[in-house]
């Protein structure tokens, strides 16, 4: 029994001015599996990933997350309903350690009311204990242990990239956005990261990613969405899709 997807969009669109970037856009991403989001430059791709999270706003449709519509709110709600994601150009604290960073994303529920500082300290502590294990898991997951102390400017550009996904990993959030994970990788790096993203539906996390080399889109995704001038044009298994030739065509623009 298939189950049902976690994340539905239906008619979603998106305008700027004349140009119609995201038209009447509509797919499901399945839980627990990693969904590519792939088409040529100008698809739409990166578009959908900022009105699902709220950094735009929809001119019509509906996003929804376990039944719950998300449309129109803002993105630190979008973030709390269980969605967060990465950026194409990374959005550090490069002046705070890589620790430092992380912890932003170990949000504990006691820190978010200024009343317990006062009532309840131990719980507070509590939860700073929790938030630094977390923290350290994460860091450990993406192989970043041995950098905890040092400056988020001070890592290789690879380590940032690395960084940028342990930050929303420790959100907790259950859907993952990564927007070109592997973008400005050598070969090396590729090997090393591809088994983490991959790793994170281990983690029982759902992924919707952005990738451009379609060989990775293969070992990456579960299953993709194609998308040309804003709407859907094909989605199955990822081997189908970037093997069809009428597909790659339109992706290659030959």
């Amino acid at each position: 029994m298939t189950p049902a997807p976690i994340m539905t969009i239906r008619g979603l669109s998106k305008a700027f001015g004349g140009i119609q970037a995201v038209d009447d856009c509509t797919f499901d991403v399945p839980p627990r599996l990693i969904t590519g989001l792939i088409g040529p430059n100008g698809a739409g791709k990166t578009t959908i990933f900022n009105l699902v999270t709220g950094f735009l706003r929809a001119d019509r449709g509906s996003i929804r997350l376990n039944g719950e519509e998300l449309l129109g709110l803002a993105p630190h709600r979008v973030e709390q309903r269980g969605i967060a994601r990465t950026f194409q150009h990374l959005r550090l604290w490069n002046k705070m350690t890589v620790l430092e960073n992380v912890l932003l994303g170990c949000q504990g529920r006691a820190g978010e009311n200024v009343f317990t500082l006062f009532l309840r300290p131990g719980l507070v502590r509590d939860e700073e204990a929790r938030a630094r294990r977390r923290a350290m898991e994460v860091l450990s997951f993406f192989g970043l242990t041995s950098r905890a102390h040092d400056l988020a400017e001070d890592l290789a550009y690879p380590e940032q990239k690395l960084l940028s996904m342990a930050r929303i990993l420790a959100t907790d959030a259950e859907v993952l956005l990564l927007d070109e994970p592997t973008s400005g990788l050598d070969t090396e790096w590729l090997h090393r990261i591809v088994p983490m993203v991959r790793g994170l539906v281990d983690q029982g996390k759902t992924v919707l990613l952005i990738e451009h080399n379609m060989e990775l889109v293969s070992q990456l995704s579960d299953e993709v969405v194609f998308l040309h001038q804003g709407h859907v044009l094909a989605r199955g298994k990822a081997d189908e899709i970037t093997k069809d030739p009428a597909l790659t065509e339109i992706y290659f623009g030959v």
